[in-house]
């Protein structure tokens, strides 16, 4: 029996790349092979893993069909949101039904590359179906590691205001914050946004009176109040670990009241609301408390049913020039 080629071997491949590695059509047909998609195989021991399916669709799939929403966002090492199926975009009509894959049609693609369409026509895509807390997470993350500027996402969104996910772009923009280090970041000062609770400055240096840097996720400049999040790294990194118990007992030594926040206390928002105004107050807030009504909600669900109650008064903002 003929071994089976090295290179076909850990992947998805096409019938041409096995015929050029010897491989005849009869043997695909065979038990030691396994189609994948029409003209795409793989070996019987190889596993198919995420990156696998999307190998799979680039093969099964012309080369006018490129990658956008989440997926092209994923290229970019975001970490976040589901890896299937994998999204293609196609200008004008094709109809394939892949396993794994879900394919757009437009009129006109966005800018595209090699790698995809542009990152501000995938995040478009992405916010026609995201959740408002989804899309300002992703949203920031593009922001801060200069994948994305706010000014490229008004001009395409703006310009071709007919796309899906064009308006809800728009409106998202409004709440994205660069400076957002991490997704955790961005989730926390969403729930405390939404909430009603007053907007902290991002990433802001603490003035103490130690000759000391302390950088706050969030800090509430009237109030002299922090938000920390504490990440996976504050509880696996000996040297980060150290530096946090500095950090705190500097903040302590210069009765700087703060909230720290983990993965536990984000998957009770409420409570988590709750305790940081509760220390505003301790601190001289006595603006309004909490809510938890339909703006805490549309956090919650897609931007396009948050978009509903103000959608007219967002479409006069934009006519008068204020979102460009």
């Amino acid at each position: 029996m003929k071994e089976i080629p090295d290179e076909l071997r850990g992947r998805p491949f096409s019938r041409s790349e096995a015929l050029d590695a010897g491989v005849t059509s009869r043997m695909l047909e065979g038990r030691r092979f396994v189609r994948v998609h029409d003209g795409v195989w793989r070996t019987r021991d190889h596993e198919m893993t995420e990156a696998s399916w999307l190998a799979a669709a680039r093969l099964a799939l012309p080369e006018r069909a490129h990658l956008t929403g989440i997926t092209r966002l994923q290229q970019l090492g975001l970490d976040h949101g589901p890896r299937l199926p994998v999204r293609f975009v196609v200008e004008g009509d094709l109809h394939r039904e892949l396993r794994h894959v879900f394919l757009h049609r437009t009129k006109k693609l966005a800018p595209w590359d090699s790698d995809g369409v542009c990152v501000a026509g995938a995040f478009i895509a992405y916010c026609a179906l995201a959740r408002v807390i989804d899309a300002i997470k992703v949203g920031d993350w593009l922001l801060h590691h200069g994948h994305l500027r706010i000014e490229e996402l008004h001009a395409l969104a703006w310009g071709d205001r007919w796309r899906d996910g064009a308006l809800e772009a728009l409106w998202i923009s409004d709440h994205l914050d660069h400076r957002a280090r991490s997704l955790k970041e961005s989730e926390t000062r969403s729930v405390l946004g939404f909430a009603g609770l007053p907007q902290p400055e991002v990433n802001h240096t603490v003035p103490l009176p130690e000759a000391v840097t302390v950088i706050a996720d969030l800090y509430y400049v009237l109030f002299l109040a922090a938000v920390e999040y504490e990440g996976q790294q504050h509880l696996d990194d000996p040297l980060q670990i150290a530096s946090d118990i500095t950090r705190y007992a500097v903040l302590r030594r210069c009765h700087i009241p703060y909230v720290q926040v983990t993965n536990a206390k984000l998957a009770q928002p409420r409570l988590l609301v709750r305790e940081v105004h509760q220390m505003l107050v301790a601190q001289g807030y006595d603006g309004p408390a909490p809510e938890f009504g339909d703006r805490w909600t549309s956090l919650f669900g897609t931007i396009s049913h948050a978009m509903e109650g103000s959608r007219r008064e967002f479409l006069l903002r934009c006519a008068r020039g204020e979102v460009v």
